[in-house]
This record gives C-alpha cells, structure tokens and sequence, in this order.
C-alpha cells in the first residue's frame, strides 16, 4: 500500500480528485455567496413562501380584499409595501369607470381609459405570459374596480438557476480558472517526469574511462525511482563483470608469458640437439627427419613470438615508435631477406613497386612485423599456387602495397591451418599505425592491401 501511494499512478490520481474537488467547492461557494449565508446552509422557509407564486397571488387577493373603499392613500401604502418585498415588482390601478389612477414602476405604456375590450385583452395576454400577473377587485367587488401585480417570472426561478443568471461570467471565470490550473499543474506533472527519463536516457548514454555507463541519483522512491535504482544495479553490476573480466585477462596473459619463457628454455635445447645431430653422418631418412625437425622448430618459435606480441598488443604494452619512413625501400628490404626462402620453395615472384610521392609515418619494427606475417602465411598456406606478387598502388586518395598469391584461399583448409593469431596481429598494428587494410580471399588466391590515405 505504501508503494501505491507513492506511485505516480496516484500522484496523478490525487491531482485529478483535487480537480474535481475544486469544481465542486467553486460552485457552492458561488452558490453560498449569491444566496446568503443563511440561505445556504440552514434554508429560509419565509422567503420560499414569498417567491411561491400560489402563495402571493393569494395574498394579493387577500389583501386586496381588506381594501373596503379604492382611497388613492390605502392603495399607494399598498403599493409601497409590496415594492418593499418585490423590488422588480410593477403595480398598478384602475377604477371602476376604467380609468388609471395610480401606477408604480410600470414598464410599458399602459392606457390612461380602459375598456372591457382592452381589459379582455389585457388578461389574455398575461395569463400564463410573462410577466407573473394577479388581479384582484378591490373590496372583492368589482363595482370598485382592480388593482395589478406584475412580478418578472425569473425570480420564481430555483436558486441555482438565478446564480447562473446572475453569476454566471463569474462562475464560468473560476471554474475556467479551475480548469487552466489543472491542465498547468498536469503539464508540469508530466513534464517532470519527462524531465526525469531524459535524465536517465542520458545517464545511459554516459561512460566512463571504462567505457562503462555512469550510475544516478535516485530521486524519488517512484516507478522512475525503481527503474533509476534497476540502472545502478546494472551499473554495478556490470562494473563488478568488467573487474572480474580485467582480473581473467591479466592471469591470461601472466599465464601466457610464463608459458611462452617455459617452452623457449627446453626448444633452444631442442634446437642445440638437432643442430648436433645434423652434424653426424646421417643416413638420406635422416637427414629429412632433421631437416622436418628443424622447420617444426622455426614454426613452434614463431608461434610463440606471434602468441607473445599478441598478448603485449592486447595489454597495450608493445611499444610504438613512429617515424618518418620511405615505405617501398623497406619493402624492398624485406623482400630480399625472404626471396630465397620462396625461391627454394618454387615460387614464381612478380614485382612490381614504384616509389610514394609522400614518405609514411610507422614503425619499422611493426611493419615488418606485419609483412613477415602476412608472407608467413602466403608461405604455410598457399603453396599449392606457387605464386607471389607484391605490387604498389597510388591514387588522389592513399597509397597502398598489395600482396597477392594464387592459394586456395582463406575460407580452405590447408596442411598448416594455424589459430589466425598472426592475422590478428596484423590487424591490431596497421590500426595501432593509423593505417588501414583491406583483404580479398577467393578459391582463386588472397589479396591484402595496405593502406595509407594522404592526408593522414
């Protein structure tokens, strides 16, 4: 119940019952302020007598009786008692010859000689018209002639239909006012509450150095409030995830240092033996089981270099050092120090690179580490094409060095299929560099470019 009240259901609830609340009490005090206090609250049974249109036409017939002889001075107090109950009252008198003699506060023009037409006609306009007529014959004779009320039918009215008469721009003004102060009051209602899931929304959108989102201040104990709380949680929770993930990862790469200083220790032992061994006067078995050994051990001591500047990549701990270079003489230079390892396997080279207009901003280290990669693979995986090209592109917009071979392709299987972490070295220093690449794989052959975009 407690979480009810505190709901914004029944905020909203509460200003739509003060509203109508307001509605009715603005009606009543109008009600109570035209009426009189009195009136109000307790009723007044004399005055329900006096506006009782039976009741006074029977006390002007009463009264008018009571009058022996038409005197102008007894029919004049008449007169101006009854003005004092009926303020909008009109009276006036006709003698026994027809003839007016005395009128009170008469609107219409009323004939000074009246005849029996006239006064037929006179009766059967007013009977049941407007306005309230009662005649009465003066002593109850009619030889002495008669006497007229005229009363405005709207004040026989019921009270609340004379406050709207006569209130009514003031009543329609308040509850109009009402109405304005609940429509202001619901707007800023909803505007907070728009208000507060903006906030949210942009505390979502929020990070941190961990690019993690940023909790809230939780401000009411609302359904907002609960969902502002939900988020922090989540926040929390995901902070606590990123923690646990941070410490799995540095027991990886401790585990993967260790692992890597482990095997270098006994495969350069390894290596010591075989080379002893290839000295010897081996037998034509022999020497290609030494000549096997010895590969498998080159390939075992890059797949530990690739696995440990992997992870140091990974740790942003694998230091960058640019400088300003002539990126198609260190091509060159590369190319030398591995043409004869393709050459002995078979391979048709094709070259082809021109020099850059613009030297290139890198490091030496990274990007042959990046080219001894990429031929690596060209060398484990695509020797069934005997094909290496390695090209230069120029265009308005970047230089490139293209490597192209006639392999079966990324997407097939080979003999020396790795876990692709020299890829992903690849991958990570022509980023770290500021360069790009693009990669083309087909059962035609691979083609890697490396990208510099001028300007850059």
């Amino acid at each position: 119940m407690k979480k009810f009240f505190q709901s914004l259901q029944a905020k909203y609830m509460a200003i739509i019952l003060t509203a109508l609340f307001l509605f009715q009490a603005a009606y009543l005090i109008v009600a109570f302020l035209a009426m009189g206090f009195e009136e109000g609250f307790h009723g007044n049974k004399a005055s329900e007598e006096q506006n009782d249109p039976g009741r006074i036409e029977e006390r002007w017939h009463a009264e008018a009786e009571r009058l022996e002889s038409g005197s102008r001075k007894s029919i004049s107090e008449l007169f101006s008692k009854w003005k004092k109950q009926y303020p909008d009252a009109s009276m006036f008198w006709i003698d026994e010859n027809g003839r007016l003699l005395e009128e009170l506060d008469v609107k219409e023009e009323l004939p000074a000689e009246w005849t029996a037409v006239y006064t037929a006609k006179f009766i059967k306009e007013r009977y049941g018209g407007e306005p309230f007529t009662v005649i009465s014959f003066i002593g109850g004779d009619e030889r002495n002639g008669f006497i007229v009320l005229e009363i405005p039918r709207n004040l026989f009215n019921p009270p609340l239909v004379k406050i709207s008469e006569k209130y009514g721009l003031f009543l329609g003004l308040g509850l109009l006012l009402i109405l304005s102060l609940f429509i202001i009051v619901s707007f800023l209602f909803f505007r907070g509450i728009r208000k507060r899931l903006l906030h949210l929304q942009e505390a979502m959108q929020r990070r941190d150095l961990d690019n993690l989102p940023i909790g809230i201040d939780v401000q009411k104990n609302d359904e907002i409030g609960r969902l502002e709380q939900t988020f922090n949680e989540m926040v929390d929770e995901l902070k606590e995830s990123k923690r646990r993930e941070e410490e799995e990862e540095q027991l990886r790469r401790e585990l993967i240092a260790n692992l890597s200083h482990d095997l270098r220790t006994p495969l350069t032992k390894i290596n010591a033996q075989t080379y002893s061994i290839a000295k010897e006067n081996l037998s034509l078995e022999g020497r290609q089981a030494v000549i096997a050994l010895e590969t498998s051990i080159v390939n075992i001591d890059r797949l530990i270099e690739n696995l440990m500047s992997y992870t140091l990549l990974m740790a942003s701990k694998h230091k960058l050092d640019l400088q300003e270079m002539d990126a198609v003489r260190f091509v060159r230079e590369s190319l030398a120090s591995w043409y004869p390892v393709f050459e002995k396997e078979g391979f048709k080279i094709m070259i082809d690179i021109e020099p850059f207009e613009q030297k290139w901003q890198a490091d030496p280290i990274w990007l042959g580490r990046i080219m001894d990669n990429l031929l690596q693979n060209v060398l484990r995986h695509a020797k069934e094409g005997q094909y290496l090209g390695v090209r230069t592109e120029s265009t308005d917009e970047y230089d490139a060095i293209v490597f192209i071979d006639h392999g079966k392709g990324m997407n097939n299987s080979s003999e020396e299929k790795g876990a692709g972490i020299g890829l992903s070295i690849v991958d990570m220093m022509v980023k770290g560099m500021k360069l790009d690449w693009e990669i083309e794989s087909g059962i035609e052959g691979t083609k890697v470019k490396i990208v510099r975009l001028k300007g850059c």
